[in-house]
């Protein structure tokens, strides 16, 4: 028997899916909100997700990607079932690596024809590696421990390997015309990082700096191109963190042009939020140099943000430590 968890805040929608999946002989779990949806997932291992968006705690697309970041919840099948048709949320919900996108209301024969065929391809995918861990996939990979603050590679580097983040917080940065650090991307446990001057066959545009005390493995160029194009597993990871970062970097850039200070400190917040939040939320030490360079304003203005909403009781700050506390209500404040 499948086993099927659904996360949805509404009470009536959640309990009507479940009575649809058990009449269709599918053990259902129920979760009303992201953060629990992401705990019970990674609790149970469900064979299929059926995920809303816009919840509480943290929404669906924050439970898609710290699903992702555990190998254990990585390939499990994940529908996203909302309100919410607009292209663009399409979009990003599938770069993500969503599998499906329905939205409400739905047919019921409609929904239970994309689970069965969500499964059936899920079942038929596991194949190439399962006699050997992705670990294994890269064996002349090196080593190497890095210290916060430490540079991987520098802007003008030619580029040797590509880089995987087994553990850690990195963030790819560039300098603008000012001198002034510019985070385009933050990097957390199981993402590549350092490919774009691979693909483009000059030399790295950008830096690799440590946040936190990270793990990299180093692969060589050869070994990664010859994986690309042999295994599954890898080149559709590749695939989508491509589509994820090109998405982010168009965001960005409508951010840097038409966002108050005011929101683009929040959305900084809410970036970090769903790169290195876990299954409990989002709590780390923030340096306000990062936070600053992410939202394109001065250390003395993202502080004074900061204060802010900590009044506004979004966040909570703890010395350099920042907790996240209304994920919902900072991310859509009309600011």
């Amino acid at each position: 028997m499948s086993r099927i968890l659904i996360i949805e805040d509404n009470l009536d929608i959640r309990e009507n899916i479940a009575e649809l999946l058990e009449l269709g002989g599918y053990q259902t779990y129920q979760a009303e909100n992201g953060k629990l949806g992401a705990m019970m997932a990674l609790e149970h291992l469900p064979d299929l997700i059926l995920c809303d968006i816009m919840m509480p705690e943290l929404d669906g697309y924050g439970v898609l990607h710290v699903l992702s970041k555990h190998k254990e919840t990585l390939h499990i099948p994940f529908i996203f079932l909302t309100a919410k048709a607009e292209k663009i949320d399409i979009r990003k919900g599938m770069t993500l690596g969503a599998d499906d996108y329905i939205t409400k209301p739905f047919e019921e024969t409609d929904l239970l024809l994309a689970i069965e065929n969500r499964l059936k391809k899920s079942s038929g995918a596991q194949t190439a590696v399962s006699s050997s861990s992705f670990e294994d996939l890269f064996v002349h990979k090196i080593v190497k421990s890095y210290a916060a603050k430490q540079l991987i590679f520098t802007e003008g580097d030619t580029p040797r390997y590509i880089y995987f983040l087994q553990s850690g917080k990195v963030k790819i940065v560039k300098m603008n015309k000012d001198s002034k650090e510019v985070v385009l991307e933050l990097c957390g446990a199981g993402d590549f990082f350092g490919y774009w001057g691979v693909l483009e066959d000059q030399n790295h545009a950008e830096s690799a700096e440590v946040i936190e005390d990270c793990t990299v493995w180093q692969i060589p160029l050869e070994d990664f191109k010859h994986l690309l194009a042999t295994n599954n597993e890898v080149s559709g990871k590749f695939i989508k963190l491509l589509s994820k970062n090109l998405l982010i970097k168009e965001s960005k850039i409508l951010e840097l042009a038409y966002e108050s200070v005011r929101k683009r400190v929040a959305n900084s917040l809410i970036a970090l939020s769903d790169t290195y939040a876990d299954e409990s939320g989002f709590s780390m030490k923030v340096p306000r140099e990062l936070i600053a360079s992410m939202a394109g304003t001065s250390v003395e203005t993202a502080i004074r943000m900061l204060s802010e909403f900590k009044n506004d009781g979004y966040i909570d700050v703890k010395s350099s430590e920042i907790k996240l506390l209304q994920y919902d209500k900072l991310k859509n404040a009309p600011f």
